[in-house]
């Protein structure tokens, strides 16, 4: 199934790859679906890969940073779009992204202690403006921004549990700002729109450990934890 993916994107990118080239270097190319974007509201759907990391901000200063390491989640979601005038477009973009990170506290030698799992699986809603430049043949580049807020459903907030037993607990609900460009490829039957967004978090999403525990070297120094991550995206209308 991954591999049927990945061919599947492949092929669309290169078809993308061959619209831009021809648009490029063809004096008179061929207008795909020209009124297109005049339309008021038009939906489409997404599909993508992320990264996601955290930023730690600490009470006081260490030695060595917690390390964070990263792998390549994906993502899938709808699109729904609005045109506000000719050049800017409000989208609302929920989709399920997944992602998976190890947490490395480097001060203690015993591997299960040193090593925590943060599996996430978020729900994301993104409000965002959506600037486009002029159109060119069949090509039309943006800058995409705006805030977000998102849904964590493998959260452990509600768990009693905490480092103490092995569980990192962060936050159901967090929030963030997102910068991104992309470019509109029109083709004969849809718009293929490969984009790649930074997301920022702006929300510690950090459970601290139950204080009758005791004193915790696992999150008591850290003053915020907050997500940031690379989203790349291929969205179609």
């Amino acid at each position: 199934m991954k591999k049927a993916v990945i061919l599947f994107l492949l092929v669309l990118t290169t078809n993308g790859y061959s619209q831009f080239a021809k648009n490029m270097f063809s004096k008179d190319p061929i207008i795909n679906l020209e009124n297109w974007q005049k339309q008021r509201v038009y939906f489409g759907y997404y599909l993508g890969f992320n990264s996601f990391d955290f930023k730690f901000d600490y009470k006081t200063p260490v030695k060595n940073d917690i390390q964070v390491k990263k792998t390549t989640g994906f993502n899938v979601g709808v699109v729904g779009d609005l045109r506000l005038q000719e050049y800017i477009n409000l989208r609302f973009e929920p989709g399920l992204y997944y992602s998976k990170r190890d947490l490395y506290f480097p001060e203690f030698d015993n591997t299960n202690d040193a090593v925590r799992e943060v599996n996430s699986t978020y729900i994301h809603f993104p409000l965002l403006l959506k600037f486009s430049a002029l159109r060119t043949g069949n090509i039309r580049p943006y800058l995409v921004g705006g805030l977000s807020t998102t849904l964590n459903l493998s959260s452990n907030a509600k768990s009693l549990d905490d480092n103490f037993q092995q569980k990192f607990r962060v936050k159901q609900w967090t929030s963030a700002y997102e910068l991104g460009l992309g470019i509109d490829i029109f083709t004969e039957y849809f718009i293929f729109s490969p984009s790649v967004r930074g997301m920022f978090g702006i929300s510690d999403e950090l459970i601290r450990d139950n204080p009758a525990n005791g004193s915790s070297p696992w999150t008591d120094n850290i003053d915020s934890m907050k997500s940031r991550a690379i989203l790349i995206n291929f969205t179609f209308h």
